[in-house]
């Protein structure tokens, strides 16, 4: 892609590096408006959570869900302002979340939450990232990355995932979901990795873009090594995680390492640069407790800091975290309610 066209497209301009913090006419609620916060676009999405330790207000509940409410719940998403969604995984550990010829299926009260979720999502514009991986135990992120058998498995997979749902509008692109470490720099693995889905994705599916998200953000250094290998990264979008939730970059701080990874991507002029924002906090120990939904206040602060360096963002995730009171869809903790009011109180000050 062009480089003056990269910059032209991604919407990003010297005054909006500026970020003057505005504010005007506030809301009875208390906020203000500010246009230089940019609203959630999206989140990743579910059909369980990896651990069950974390995924303690919501796993026991997916499993019961019929196609009802797997609809209602991507048009919740929806009517939440969320035009994009990232399917987190089709399969975990030798069985999937729709009928598949290649592994067994979980067994779950609807029989195949895929077709429900991309059918609701048609209907209501939304744009989803789907899941080509974790055919296996998704713990094991270096073998899934390098191990030739799970590739040929993976590229099955994908095969079948584009035969059966490619034709929904909805199905936008797909979304690599092995997290890499890009700690100072992007490693080899990750590129050839990342490479390899590629080639099979734009070759089943030639419009798709896609996408990936890893962590180590606050290590990049804006270098020529960086940007040399982010420019031999054949991906779309690169949507990097804040890290705030799991406690490794303090809230207040992320803006700095997004302005390194805006200057880099843009150097490189090759994938669009997004924001993969936790808005979770552990309810005790980090990785081996409950997530449950952060305050608002924490919430806002990071889409201001992060706002003027990114396209989109994206959180991790809506699933569990918020809930619109009512639905008939509802998972999560009991707080999920209260930062949904907070975050909509806001969103209709903004809009």
């Amino acid at each position: 892609m062009d480089r003056r066209q990269f910059i032209k497209s991604s919407g990003l301009t010297a005054a909006s590096l500026a970020f003057l913090n505005q504010t005007f006419a506030a809301s009875p609620g208390g906020f203000k408006r500010n246009p230089n916060i940019k609203a959630i676009s999206g989140s990743w999405f579910e059909f369980a959570h990896g651990s069950d330790a974390e995924g303690k207000y919501w796993n026991p509940a997916l499993p019961n869900f019929t196609e009802a409410q797997w609809r209602a719940k991507v048009l919740e998403m929806s009517e939440a302002g969320m035009e994009y969604l990232v399917l987190m995984s089709v399969a975990n550990n030798g069985k999937t979340f729709y009928p598949s010829a290649l592994q067994p299926r979980y067994e779950y009260a609807c029989t195949d939450p895929l077709e429900a979720v991309l059918s609701a999502a048609d209907e209501c514009g939304v744009k989803f990232f789907v899941s080509n991986d974790f055919w296996t135990d998704w713990t094991e992120t270096g073998k899934m990355m390098s191990d030739p058998a799970l590739a040929r498995l993976r590229e099955k997979g994908m095969e079948e995932i584009a035969g059966k749902y490619a034709h929904h509008k909805s199905f936008y692109g797909w979304y690599y979901p092995n997290e890499s470490g890009f700690w100072h720099t992007v490693d080899d693995t990750t590129i050839k990795y990342v490479n390899e889905c590629n080639r099979v994705a734009k070759k089943l599916t030639p419009r798709s873009v896609n996408l990936i998200a890893p962590y180590g953000t606050k290590s990049v250094r804006f270098d020529d090594k960086y940007v040399s290998q982010l420019d031999k990264l054949d991906i779309d979008i690169v949507a990097y995680q804040d890290e705030i939730g799991v406690k490794k970059t303090r809230v207040g701080t992320a803006g700095k390492y997004y302005e390194t990874l805006y200057k880099s991507h843009q150097k490189a002029g090759r994938s669009r640069l997004w924001a993969d924002m936790e808005i979770f906090e552990f309810e005790g120990e980090v990785y081996n407790s409950a997530l449950v939904p952060a305050g608002f206040d924490r919430v806002l602060k990071q889409m201001e800091d992060i706002s003027p360096f990114v396209e989109h963002i994206l959180i991790y995730q809506y699933m569990g975290l918020m809930n619109k009171p009512g639905s008939i869809a509802a998972a999560g903790h009991p707080d999920s309610e209260k930062l949904y009011r907070n975050y909509m109180d806001w969103l209709k000050v903004q809009q």
